[in-house]
């Protein structure tokens, strides 16, 4: 297939960000009194924006609206003071990114991480590569997996949904691709499985980041 543009998911995608969403999710709950969890349970909680995050880590019991939003809140005032200690480019990701670039292949990203936090990262991580643009999760827009950002993203690069391959790591993103009509590639190497990927809508899974090559 021809495709004359990328969208990116962020976390489990371009970058490794579990390990400090974890620990900013258990100091958060910590200091709330409650029981954190290890990597493995926070891979299954993240992907859908903090407060959906907050509620996924909290007990059943004490799901509610009050400590959902305190519990939020705390995780990212943890979050802005030790989101880059862990965080790095998976293995094959600066690599693919070169090649992209020297196509002239058009890269956005799209994420459902806070507007100002993904603008960070990015700027600090992965300026080396001309992503734009970059779209996290803000107040005028729906989160995914509504299709209204990556539709935006579309119209701003002036290239047809159709001609978007969209890469991400869990059902969220590949429910987004196929409700945006974009061509959706699952990332295995990501926080999800490969069982949700597909009962979500992907049409290739991709075990390294190479293999995206191989589909251009």
């Amino acid at each position: 297939m021809k495709f004359e543009a990328l969208i990116f998911d962020l976390d489990g995608t371009l970058l490794d960000t579990i390990g400090d969403l974890t620990d900013s999710m258990n100091i958060a709950l910590n200091h709330l009194g409650f029981p954190g969890h290890d990597v493995n349970a926070c891979k299954m909680f993240v992907g859908d924006g903090v407060e959906m995050f907050a509620f996924r880590a909290l007990p059943e019991k004490s799901r509610n609206q009050e400590t959902v939003e305190k519990c939020a809140s705390l995780m990212r005032q943890e979050y802005k003071k030790r989101w880059a200690k862990k965080t790095r480019p998976y293995e094959g990701i600066p690599q693919l990114l070169d090649e992209l670039t020297r196509q002239s292949l058009k890269m956005a990203i799209l994420s459902n991480k806070p507007d100002d936090a993904a603008k960070e990262m990015v700027a600090e991580i992965l300026s080396k590569w001309p992503f734009h643009p970059v779209v996290g999760a803000q107040s005028s827009m729906p989160k995914k997996p509504d299709p209204s950002s990556a539709i935006h993203i579309s119209e701003q690069l002036r290239v047809p949904p159709q001609g978007f391959l969209y890469l991400g790591d869990t059902g969220t993103d590949m429910r987004t691709a196929q409700r945006a009509d974009m061509f959706a590639v699952g990332a295995l190497w990501g926080f999800r499985s490969a069982e949700e990927l597909l009962d979500s809508g992907a049409q290739v899974l991709v075990e390294h980041p190479r293999e995206v090559l191989e589909l251009l």
